[in-house]
């Protein structure tokens, strides 16, 4: 299955704060967060205040995410931003030399025209609610 992915990170290159699936079929979204001890001032102001949940250490969040795709022989995660790949593709790595279980996972990425989560998205800088805004506007205008 396809899933939308969002995460939300603390400056442009900076560490994972958020991250978020919202399956192509509707169903259970996939929704964690991560301590951030030193916010940069614009996640501070935008980010932080929507995050909405507890955050968890990094290798429960990771361990979380494989569990939530580990019944998927083949999920595809898509994302429009080549860095919320990287992020979703180091949650999965629990230490050195080891990964969390998950047989086998591809990801896509997609350059949506006319997508801008900031505009579409219920809650923006909401990983979860921009991954939901993301599938709204790639079920109704699919990537080539």
């Amino acid at each position: 299955m396809r899933y939308y992915l969002d995460v939300e990170f603390n400056g442009f290159g900076g560490p994972l704060i958020a991250l978020a699936l919202a399956p192509e079929d509707g169903g259970v979204p996939f929704y964690a967060a991560v301590p951030c001890d030193d916010p940069i001032p614009w996640v501070a102001a935008h980010v932080i205040p929507v995050i909405g949940i507890a955050p968890v250490p990094m290798p429960v969040l990771g361990a979380m995410l494989a569990a939530y795709l580990r019944d998927d022989p083949h999920p595809v995660l898509v994302a429009d931003w080549p860095e919320d790949i990287a992020h979703a593709a180091s949650a999965l790595i629990a230490g050195p030399g080891r990964r969390h279980p998950i047989d086998r996972i591809t990801f896509d990425l997609c350059d949506p025209v006319g997508f801008d989560a900031a505009r579409e998205s219920a809650i923006p800088h909401n990983a979860l609610e921009d991954a939901i805004a993301l599938r709204t506007h790639m079920l109704a205008h699919p990537c080539r």
